[in-house]
């Protein structure tokens, strides 16, 4: 098993529609394969308040590759995607693949 982690850098004025994006993620991302660990949105207690972590399960690196395809394609992602770039939101991802211990 695989962890695919993505640490997304956003509009902390749009975090409202961040967590939109998110939570419509939720069906594409398990039709292209994943399973979601979680998202964890910023607060105001303490650290960044611009950056929120997203944790996906794949059970190979190949399934991964397949994941990354697969999604690209799904049509409520590219909806999901579009609207949150019209939201000026301004979300970077970074992805990174971990192992759990």
């Amino acid at each position: 098993m695989i962890t695919l982690c993505i640490r997304y850098t956003f509009n902390p004025d749009k975090l409202a529609a961040f967590r939109t994006y998110v939570e419509g993620e939720q069906g594409a991302i398990e039709r292209s394969g994943g399973k979601t660990v979680g998202y964890f949105l910023p607060t105001d207690f303490a650290g960044p308040t611009n950056e929120a972590i997203g944790l996906i399960d794949l059970p190979t690196l190949a399934a991964y590759e397949q994941y990354r395809e697969t999604l690209a394609n799904d049509a409520d992602h590219q909806r999901n995607f579009a609207a949150l770039e019209a939201s000026g939101a301004g979300a970077v991802m970074h992805r990174s693949i971990v192992r759990r211990i």
